[in-house]
């Protein structure tokens, strides 16, 4: 009807303010256009424009979809809008279309931020699963994030059902793209579906099995309405969802037609699981032959190549067998798939399915064996290493290497649990295994064990022996490269993990992550996988070669990307933060430990995410961000409770103590850093710099002597500079005045031949220090320098500041690295100040610290009310 867009917009104004200056003007509007009003009267677009310009105080005019009121209302709101210079009204539409001289701002997807935040308002407390399925559906579109989320089942919010995999069906969004499809021809329509079949089709493909008369331009009314565009070779639908309703709203007839044509026209070399997939979707033959066809295709191809799903392949290829056990064994691989394609709730749908059904005792084995690894990976470690155990004991008849396999990670269930003399006792079960004859991935598995038992037992020449082959071995492999990395570079003579103990498994092993394996490692190792090349990173940190460790870990991660096994990524990552820490690489740790957090978190791989929040509470430790350190730790030491991931407990429980520690609490420290608080043995070891610091502090010299002497025998096993040079500071520290001057200037020594900056900064402040209290301000000046140049470039704001107040009680002037007034904010609540007063919009400060807007918002809140200012240009003033 003419104006009832303006007229629905004014009533309420005229029930709402009915003292207004203008009340009669909007009375007198109203009332004309209850009377009626003829289109295009310049009076009631005048009458418009006066009135909100009357009000005598700001007014706002929201208008939603512009494009749809009646084209009167539409032009006066228009004819007022391009009318209001210098007025105290704004007015936002949101139109379809850009509108002539009213300026206009397009809008973009929501950005991750943006997204965990309407999420986290729809559904609060959503797990990372399903953020990451609504992530891949909605692709930024906020109504498409609305209606996901509103038709998640219970199961589904559980987690005991699989995420969604597309928009609801009877949604606004999927009835918009279909009545956008509706529009098209026919033709149009039928070829839509055939690239909706089949995302990855070819144009000469999608010619060939186009009806005839729609082959050359049939795409045309299409792309003309944005639903398709030309991109290479290819046919891309613009908005993905819209191929995905396009193919739910066909009819089944027409869908097995399209994929009967895509079957006959696929033909060529490398398209051979395309083809066998449309066939089995068309039915084109009988069931069985099809299903044959379906699992060799997909068993000779590599996983994530392509847009077909392998795991989705090998269940179809089920679905079309007529015999139980054919049936029972393409759901395993079914299964398979899904765990390594990152889709855990998936794999744990088919693995139930296998159960319903008869299958024979050796594809059960397999199937408990992917049933050990999801519990491995996302539920309770000693469940795993049960689970894993018996799996083994049970292949032992029928498959020795895969019992080797379901061995070593139920030896790494005992290492992330903190358990190593469970893993010793595995590793011999193993060892009575190994044959003279073995193939070379059999010897590297059986070394691998051997030579991390023998470290944990203290026999560290025992151990380089079988590490050193692991290593060589992984090397060797055909397909391996990496710059400046070979066998050789490797075997540095008396290399080693931990110093001898003689006390059993009491100082043993280096890596601070467990064994990560993907099963696609090859009998001859003709082809690196990833679990070859993370046993030999892992092999690599025992010997103390952190730089070909941080080099395997890399190609392993990219290996597992190259294989499309998403689930060995975070795993792998785990590994390659672990080489960066010992180097000294923090922002390499904080960026590796993000990325291995969110895979985890998506991939339902709860015992690995919590090791990567562990990494991120230790950087944030560095940092002296209390508040991050705090609340990553807690969550991680709450993950490892749940699950028996005592490595997670203990990274974490350093972290804090490292906290502690730069904030002078050094009583703390040692209550953090007792054994019963930091249950995994590694963690303990590397551990003591820390305590060792904090003892010495306290005066409890005997604790301090005791953990360092086990500490430097695996300093000195390694042969590492870095590893070597804690060991000499903690001597220093425990040394005589006249003494510790000559073991300060031999730990430097080692630290500029080895990788960290950053602990060769802790020990020029510990130097610095001492040579102020030996009443030597000249010497320690170099030294505290130094430090504090190093902590303040990589953002070490508490350390930053010890070492300036090291330099002003010496005589020296120091400059101020932050103005006084803001000594009282946190490290993070400093860093959103200086990023606001650097010009950043909430938003960006937000996606730069991993945070929401709202809590930027709360933290300026907090900011504001500390420095006693009330806005952003005060902020400016105050810190430049």
């Amino acid at each position: 009807m003419p104006y009832a867009g303006v007229y629905s917009l004014l009533r309420p104004l005229r029930r709402s303010v009915p003292a207004l200056p203008g009340t009669k003007l909007v009375d007198g509007l109203v009332d004309g256009l209850e009377r009626g009003v003829e289109p295009g009267e310049i009076v009631v677009s005048a009458a418009v424009l006066n009135l909100l310009c009357s009000v005598g105080r700001p007014v706002l005019v929201c208008v939603d979809d512009l494009d749809l009121l009646d084209a009167p209302s539409r032009e006066a709101l228009l004819f007022a809008a391009r009318r209001l210079a210098g007025e105290r009204v704004a007015m936002v539409f949101a139109a379809g279309a850009d509108v002539p001289d009213i300026p206009s701002v397009r809008l973009e997807r929501l950005d991750e931020r943006a997204r965990r935040e309407l999420v986290d308002d729809l559904a609060p407390g959503l797990g990372e699963p399903l953020r990451a399925a609504i992530d891949r559906i909605a692709r930024g579109n906020p109504l498409a994030v609305t209606e996901v989320v509103a038709a998640l089942s219970p199961d589904q919010l559980a987690g005991h059902a699989p995420p969604p995999e597309a928009l609801p069906r009877d949604g606004r969004l999927a009835g918009a793209y279909a009545a956008q499809i509706g529009r098209l021809p026919m033709w149009t329509r039928d070829l839509l579906l055939l690239l909706a079949a089949d995302p990855g089709l070819e144009l000469s493909a999608l010619v060939r099995a186009a009806e005839p008369e729609c082959a050359s331009a049939g795409l045309e009314p299409a792309e003309l309405a944005g639903v398709v565009r030309l991109a290479g070779d290819r046919f891309r639908f613009v908005e993905p969802n819209v191929g995905v309703v396009v193919y739910q709203r066909a009819s089944s007839l027409r869908r097995r037609g399209a994929h009967r044509r895509l079957g006959a026209v696929l033909d060529g070399e490398g398209q051979e699981l395309r083809r066998a997939w449309h066939r089995a979707v068309a039915l084109d033959g009988p069931g069985e032959r099809l299903g044959e066809e379906l699992a060799a295709a997909a068993g000779g191809s590599r996983p994530g190549t392509g847009h077909l799903s392998l795991s989705v392949a090998f269940e179809r290829a089920a679905d079309l067998s007529a015999y139980g056990e054919v049936r029972a064994a393409r759901l395993a691989s079914a299964a398979q798939h899904a765990w390594l394609e990152g889709r855990p709730h998936r794999a744990r749908v088919l693995l139930g399915r296998l159960r319903s059904g008869a299958m024979p005792e050796e594809l059960r084995q397999k199937a408990e064996l992917i049933r050990a690894r999801l519990e491995l990976r996302g539920g309770a470690t000693t469940n795993a290493r049960d689970e894993l155990l018996a799996v083994a004991e049970s292949l032992l008849g029928r498959d020795r290497d895969l019992a080797v396999r379901a061995l070593i990670r139920a030896g790494e269930a005992s290492y992330l649990a903190g358990d190593h003399r469970r893993f010793v006792a595995i590793a011999r079960d193993a060892a009575r295994l190994r044959r003279p004859d073995d193939r070379p991935a059999a010897q590297l598995m059986f070394d691998y064990l051997t030579g991390l038992a023998a470290s944990f037992l203290g026999r560290h020449t025992e151990a380089a022996t079988p590490l050193r082959r692991v290593v060589e071995l992984a090397l060797s492999a055909p397909g391996f490269s990496a710059p400046g990395l070979s066998s050789s570079s490797l075997s540095m003579p008396g290399a080693s993990s931990f110093g001898r103990s003689s006390s059993g498994p009491g100082t043993r092993g280096l890596s601070l992550s467990g064994p990560s394996m993907s099963d696609m490692s090859s009998p001859d190792l003709s082809v690196p996988s990833p679990s070859v090349l993370v046993w030999a990173a892992c092999a690599s940190l025992m010997l103390g070669d952190d730089v070909p460790a941080l080099q395997l870990s890399t190609r392993a991660v990219e290996t597992a990307r190259a294989l499309g096994a998403l689930t060995a990524v975070p795993q792998v990552l785990e590994f390659a933060v672990n080489s960066q820490f010992w180097m000294g690489r923090y922002a390499a740790v904080t960026a590796d430990a993000a990325e291995g957090l969110r895979l985890a978190q998506e991939t339902g791989q709860r015992n690995s995410a919590g090791q990567h929040l562990a990494w991120l509470a230790m950087m944030a430790a560095v940092q002296g961000d209390e508040e991050s350190c705090r609340i990553r730790a807690d969550a991680a030491i709450d993950l490892a409770g749940t699950h028996g991931v005592s490595i997670a407990g203990a990274l974490s429980t350093w972290a804090l103590a490292q906290l502690d520690l730069s904030r002078g609490r050094a009583s703390d420290v040692l209550q953090r850093l007792k054994p019963s608080r930091t249950g995994h043995l590694v963690v303990r070891v590397i551990a003591t710099p820390t305590l060792v610091e904090a003892a010495v502090r306290t005066g409890e010299r005997d604790r301090a002597e005791a953990a360092l002497a086990v500490f430097e025998r695996w300093a000195d096993s390694t042969r590492s500079p870095d590893r070597r040079a804690l060991a000499v500071r903690c001597r220093a520290l425990l040394a005589g005045p006249g003494a510790a001057g000559e073991l300060f200037r031999e730990a430097l020594d080692l630290h500029r031949q080895g990788f960290s900056e950053f602990e060769t900064a802790r020990t020029e402040l510990l130097f610095g220090s001492a040579l102020r209290r030996e009443r030597r301000p000249g010497a320690a000046r170099e030294h505290l320098r130094g430090a504090r140049d190093t902590f303040e470039r990589l953002g070490a704001r508490i350390w930053a500041e010890q070492a300036g107040s090291e330099l002003r009680a010496t005589g020296e002037t120091v400059r101020q690295t932050r103005p006084a007034a803001t000594h009282d904010l946190t490290a993070q609540q400093l860093q959103i100040a200086r990023l606001v007063a650097d010009g950043a919009t909430n938003r960006e400060v937000a996606a730069r610290l991993y945070l929401s807007p709202r809590t930027i918002e709360h933290h300026l809140r907090n900011i504001f009310t500390k420095l006693d200012i009330r806005s952003r240009v005060e902020l400016v003033r105050l810190l430049g």
